[in-house]
């Protein structure tokens, strides 16, 4: 059946009036929508084959004014995908394209708290669903939404795919440019900013920019960077793909972003006791490196209070809370291949935005007419949802060492079998001690020490054995040394 296309404009609808139309005949109490392992493929979002075809993934889901909705984004700007835009799923199952959206290429969402309205891509939605729009921003392609530092009530950030940093009044729907981060962080070819936070008086904002070129020497225009209100900090030169935290309360502290090098995906937490620590995680697949394929790992709460994360193709548990100024608790869920662009709870289940088929302007001959949807189910389905936690990365990849000078914590828990590979371009042998934080708070226990021979070592690991963390100790400096652990 079609998508029921409201003639009214959404500014004049009533909280009554989400009920009046469905996709499935009211009269027909033994017609259901067809599930199948939990996508309904009438709530399949579809761009036009003209002016182009190019993407239509979901960019941004959010449960607000009793429905579910989300914002798709195409490959670039509203220059083509028309049959995208703003949606909604309401309890029965129907899809709403609501006559307000606007096509363009939007990831963002926010909920502002003083305002009570719901911001996804240029619009702002209040709690009975009129749809307002900040006209000024339709042709950015919008990456965040985040809390301003200095009037939170009336003002929000936005953050734009190529580096453009607004501030808009979220009554009026004025907004002003504020930054161009291409210069500010020195980004010097294309940038692919992809989201920001605000919290602990500063906005922190990430750009996974990461192109073939780039893997020779294992830096690039990816950006991990703060401000504070007064000056821009670059913390990392390297791919940071998501950066979110909770807004306020006691129930998490952290700010955590997530990113990825050569050597390993990466987690750095911040902390106002600790400031910035970095942890090392392991990928699953390299489908998911180039800025334009990572497109979106995420950290969000998906039960009350329980956290989910999705780094290098694997679904993490994640603690919103730290202890001791530590971070443990992120336990390894399972494998995929999907292209989830973000996931929340709705009528208790959880929900998985994608982006199935796609184009890109014919550059693949084998995908025809963009296409995406939704899946339903239950957090718990997850450790069926995919393969088994497996995956592989290290804390060095042809890395400069200092002698006695630890490595980052790399994931151990949650994986069952598990081997180390050693390798170091220098004449002599080189001794590692690997040390063990099997409680997470940061104490540091030697376990064996590791000597290559010939410049090269394997080590397997008894099964069964696990800690929250690894790291390895070099005895002496090295010019180049690679470390990295294969689980399965």
């Amino acid at each position: 059946m079609p998508v029921n296309n409201h003639p009214e404009q959404d500014d004049q609808r009533q909280p009554s009036d989400f009920n009046v139309k469905y996709r499935r005949d009211p009269m027909n109490k033994d017609h259901n929508p067809i599930n199948v392992n939990g996508v309904f493929p009438h709530l399949a979002v579809k761009a036009n084959h003209f002016p182009n075809r190019t993407e239509t993934g979901i960019g941004a889901l959010m449960p607000w004014a009793d429905r579910l909705w989300f914002i798709t984004y195409v490959a670039h700007k509203s220059k083509s995908g028309d049959g995208t835009g703003l949606f909604s799923v309401d309890n029965e199952m129907s899809m709403t394209k609501h006559p307000a959206g606007r096509v363009g290429t939007y990831a963002n969402r926010l909920i502002h708290a003083e305002s009570n309205q719901l911001i996804i891509g240029p619009h702002a939605i209040d709690p009975v669903g009129k749809v307002h729009t900040f006209e000024k921003l339709v042709d950015v392609r919008l990456a965040a939404t985040m809390r301003h530092l200095t009037n939170p009530a009336n003002m929000v950030y936005f953050l734009g795919m190529e580096g453009e940093f607004f501030e808009a009044d979220v009554n009026t729907r004025k907004v002003s440019l504020l930054f161009n981060l291409m210069d500010e962080l020195e980004v010097r070819d294309r940038p692919h900013f992809k989201d920001a936070f605000t919290r602990h008086g500063r906005v922190v904002v990430a750009n996974n920019s990461y192109f073939d070129k780039d893997y020779a020497h294992d830096e690039s225009d990816g950006r991990l960077a703060e401000w504070d209100g007064d000056r821009w900090r670059i913390l990392a030169r390297t791919q940071f793909n998501t950066v979110t935290g909770r807004a306020k309360g006691d129930l998490g502290h952290a700010i955590y972003a997530v990113g990825q090098d050569r050597a390993s995906a990466l987690l750095y937490v911040y902390l106002p006791e600790t400031d910035w620590r970095i942890y090392r995680l392991p990928r699953s697949t390299h489908t998911q490196d180039h800025a334009f394929t990572t497109e979106w790992p995420r950290i969000r709460e998906v039960e009350s209070e329980r956290w989910l994360m999705d780094a290098g193709g694997l679904f993490y548990e994640m603690p919103a809370m730290t202890y001791g100024n530590a971070l443990r608790g992120v336990v390894p869920v399972c494998r995929h291949l999907r292209i989830i662009g973000d996931y929340c709870s709705w009528n208790g289940l959880l929900v998985l935005a994608g982006d199935q088929t796609t184009p890109i302007g014919d550059a693949n001959p084998f995908a025809g007419q963009p296409q995406a949807n939704l899946w339903f189910g239950k957090t718990d389905d997850l450790w069926h949802f995919g393969g088994k936690p497996a995956g592989w990365g290290g804390p060095w990849w042809e890395t400069s060492l200092q002698a006695d000078v630890p490595s980052d914590p790399f994931l151990m828990n949650g994986f069952n079998e598990k081997c180390l590979h050693l390798s170091h371009d220098g004449s002599e042998p080189l001794t590692v001690t690997v040390e063990l934080d099997f409680q997470g708070t940061g104490n540091w226990h030697q376990y064996q020490q590791i000597t290559t021979n010939n410049g090269y070592a394997c080590h397997v690991f008894p099964s069964g054995l696990s800690a929250h963390w690894i790291r390895l100790v070099p005895d002496r400096d090295i010019q180049k040394a690679t470390a990295q652990f294969f689980y399965s």
